[in-house]
């Protein structure tokens, strides 16, 4: 395991999207509230280095927002080239 102490992986969660105008974005201020097209207690996605690896939910542990795995995504089929001829 020492080998993979080292590898870095960016980890981000979708909380969902909109979309907007950019003037209407550069007028926002502080405590401005854009809505998402996602409801509060839908699943979320996780990704890992862009690329999307599970469904998760927003848990509370103490005084920290965190996430837990509810699926993990299969991983992409990719196309043998062999298969292809």
């Amino acid at each position: 395991m020492a080998t993979l102490d080292a590898i870095d992986v960016n980890l981000a969660v979708g909380l969902g999207h909109t979309h907007m105008p950019v003037h209407q974005l550069l007028r926002m201020g502080r405590g401005a509230v854009i809505a998402l097209n996602t409801d509060a207690d839908q699943d979320l996605t996780l990704f890992a280095n862009g690329m999307p690896v599970a469904d998760v939910q927003v848990v509370l542990k103490g005084e920290m927002i965190a996430v837990e795995i509810i699926h993990i995504h299969g991983r992409p089929h990719k196309e043998d080239p062999a298969e292809a001829a």
